[in-house]
């Protein structure tokens, strides 16, 4: 596994993975996360994208051959038979692509950005795990205007993640994320500390 510690940051979908895990970057640390390594292997040509396109059609696929988000989405969220067999096929893919990223890592530790950080076990590869608190209702309205779907749409994604309490409770430190972008980097450079302390 990774040569430097391994720090999870785990929070459900519109919760400010992203602009968290760049504030931690402005630190020098650096960040792997799951949702871009999720993208890379269902890429044009990969044998995760065939296995989709060979279980569903052509109707996942956009004119150029490659994933049609928005339709899989629909897919998986309105049938949990089919959102099984999808992580059945991506998640062992997503694993391994994640253990070489991480494995390449040369900061003090690394960050592992996690939408599904417990969901998939992978919690067992961290040090620590540092949970994202976001009010339902932000997550929410960040959703819907980043990915442009309604609200059911969104609920349907969030209440198919852990539940906001059960990842906190889970983890070994919270991170309040209200939306405050200057605050949020004086929470972050504290965190920063706090793991350094603890990796000692």
């Amino acid at each position: 596994m990774a040569v430097v510690p391994i720090i999870g940051l785990a929070g459900g979908i519109g919760s400010g993975k992203s602009t968290i895990a760049t504030l931690f970057n402005q630190l020098g640390i650096e960040s792997i996360d799951a949702d871009d390594i999720a993208r890379q292997v269902v890429e044009l040509g990969t044998p995760v994208l065939t296995k989709i396109h060979q279980r569903f059609g052509d109707e996942i696929l956009l004119e150029d051959g490659t994933l049609n988000r928005r339709a899989l989405r629909h897919i998986i969220f309105s049938q949990p038979e089919e959102k099984s067999w999808l992580e059945s096929v991506s998640h062992p893919a997503i694993r391994e692509s994640l253990i070489v990223a991480l494995q390449q890592a040369k900061s003090n530790y690394v960050l592992l950005v996690h939408p599904l950080l417990f969901e998939t076990q992978q919690h067992k590869m961290c040090r620590y795990v540092i949970a994202i608190n976001v009010p339902k209702e932000i997550q929410i309205q960040r959703v819907m205007n980043r990915d442009q779907i309604d609200e059911e749409t969104t609920l349907n994604i969030i209440n198919s993640q852990l539940s906001n309490q059960d990842r906190l409770d889970k983890a070994d430190l919270v991170l309040e994320n209200t939306g405050n972008i200057n605050e949020m980097n004086a929470k972050v450079l504290e965190m920063h500390e706090t793991i350094l302390r603890l990796i000692k």
